[in-house]
């Protein structure tokens, strides 16, 4: 299987929050573990929505890919930069860039597909106009 390689325009990136790795993200091989770090991305993408004032509800994370540059450890701050690309009529992609700013260290990349989803009619929506307005400077896809 071809590894997975994920690299991201640094003009997509709009937003950044710090995390820092608790004792009890740690696995058996005394690293974050990968569980954990798939929480401090859920966690960094609910920070930038609700800073956008994008509500979650209604937004389905439909896949995640994970590139892990580095190991991180116990009581390490992690800067976590998102950003958003690849809009289509639905949804698009988060995209994340995990550093360790103590020495500069990129410690993952990662890309969150996601799409709005209407629950009371149970199907995918379009993307909203509010959102769309949101990010005008996006690229889209066909």
């Amino acid at each position: 299987m071809a590894r997975l390689t994920l690299e991201f325009p640094d003009d997509c990136f709009c937003y950044q929050t710090q995390l820092t790795v608790r004792v009890t993200d740690i696995n058996g091989a005394n690293h974050l573990g990968n569980d954990s770090m798939i929480s401090m991305i859920s966690e960094a993408r609910a920070r930038f929505l609700f800073d956008y004032g994008i509500r979650e509800t209604g937004i389905i994370v439909t896949d995640l890919a994970t590139t892990y540059r580095a190991e991180a450890h116990a009581r390490d701050h992690l800067l976590f930069e998102v950003g958003v690309m690849d809009f289509n009529k639905y949804g698009g992609d988060i995209i994340f860039r995990i550093t360790r700013p103590a020495d500069g260290t990129l410690v993952a990349m990662a890309k969150s597909g996601f799409v709005f989803f209407d629950y009371q009619v149970g199907k995918v929506m379009p993307i909203p106009e509010a959102f769309r307005a949101t990010f005008p400077n996006v690229n889209w896809v066909s």
